[in-house]
């Protein structure tokens, strides 16, 4: 029976054994992949000085910092907050403890994280976020392996139908010009309003921002091949040549491996990358399987590559792990014989009391001396 006390706060869920045991396997085959790849596996703390983690990552908003969870540490009197998000940490660790180890530095992490308030399109508040950062490096090499080992991850959790969204975080910046003096000319106080009519699809309020020479970027979205032939069509100046040249070849790298599309006026989820981010998906899921990209990590300023996913995000496409065999152990049992087959990758059941009924209990095997034997079959 439910009582009022045994209710999950709004945005916290319980996850059941299949549920669970999806997750678990997801995050066991992606995390293979990373280590197969070179990539070390850190293990931040779950919460740390707030002034640390809201602060590690270049372009990270105030807004932003409002969702982490806060309270006054009684050991130190400074203020402590719940991780929202693993990336800043693993920039931290790059930039203190492994300041001195060779570049480019490979690490991988795994863990929970937690949010205040949650979007009406995502309303979990608890995430376990799972990802790779390529510390020491930016370059179109660098985003080619990220993707890459980004989409091989999403397979190996069993994922089908992966693609991949490119867009350019600062494309209104280079365009405009430091100065404001580019190929588009804007006002540097107009660049946050173009940029959000940008993201929102929006020609008149683009216009209205004083963006009209942008509208042609909106239409510069698909296919890859065709999306990039309208963004060169654009690029009078030759200002994103380079851009454009490096999303070709992360794009040729990838081959048939993910379908490759682009959106290169997407900042939804790119707040703090810079020249180039991407959207994972994958053939069933709703939301955006993951997110990565290049960044700068505040305080050092070193150039990164990334991609975060969100495996419990991921749980209701993601395949049953196959069976694996389960065998009873009755009272009085050879325990040699069961730790061998605990060894051989069985799962075993031990007997607590009689009267047990071991089918029930989700066994198919009763051990019987030293061998298992199939429930019908048993004695």
């Amino acid at each position: 029976m439910t009582k009022p006390n045994d209710l999950l706060p709004e945005g916290l869920e319980d996850r059941l054994p299949p549920e669970a045991a999806r997750i678990t396997a997801m995050m066991r085959a992606c995390l293979d992949v990373l280590d197969a790849h070179g990539y070390d596996r850190v293990r931040p703390p779950l919460l740390e000085f707030e002034a640390s983690l809201a602060g590690r990552m270049a372009g990270v908003t105030v807004g932003e910092r409002s969702t982490l969870f806060r309270f006054v540490d009684p050991a130190s009197l400074r203020t402590l907050a719940l991780r929202s998000d693993i990336t800043p940490q693993v920039g931290r660790i790059a930039a203190t403890s492994l300041a001195a180890a060779p570049r480019p530095l490979r690490l991988a992490y795994c863990g929970d994280t937690v949010l205040i308030k949650a979007s009406q399109l995502d309303p979990a508040r608890e995430r376990l976020q799972l990802g790779a950062e390529l510390i020491g490096a930016d370059s179109v090499a660098a985003a080619g392996e990220v993707v890459m080992l980004a989409v091989e991850a999403l397979k190996a959790a069993g994922l089908t139908g992966i693609s991949v969204d490119f867009t350019l975080p600062d494309l209104v910046d280079t365009l405009a010009g430091a100065d404001g003096r580019g190929p588009f000319p804007l006002a540097p106080e107009a660049h946050e309003a173009v940029r959000r009519e940008l993201d929102t699809k929006d020609a008149g309020g683009l216009k209205a921002a004083g963006g009209g020479a942008y509208l042609p970027l909106l239409y510069a979205t698909g296919p890859i091949e065709s999306a990039l032939a309208g963004l060169r069509a654009v690029d009078a100046g030759g200002a994103l040549k380079s851009r454009l040249d490096g999303l070709a070849a992360i794009a040729a790298a990838i081959g048939d491996a993910a379908t490759i599309t682009l959106d290169p006026t997407e900042r939804h989820g790119f707040e703090y990358q810079s020249w180039f981010g991407f959207t994972l998906y994958a053939e069933g899921l709703r939301r955006a399987a993951g997110r990565g990209g290049t960044y700068r990590i505040a305080g050092s300023e070193e150039a990164a590559t990334g991609f975060t996913l969100y495996l419990d995000r991921l749980a209701d496409i993601a395949p049953q792990p196959g069976a694996v065999r389960t065998c009873y152990l009755p009272l009085g049992h050879d325990r040699a014989a069961a730790a061998r087959l605990r060894f051989e990758g069985w799962r075993t059941i031990a007997q607590l009391a009689e009267g047990e009924d071991p089918a029930s209990l989700g066994c198919g095997y009763i051990l019987e001396g030293t061998a298992p034997i199939a429930l019908e079959h048993a004695r």
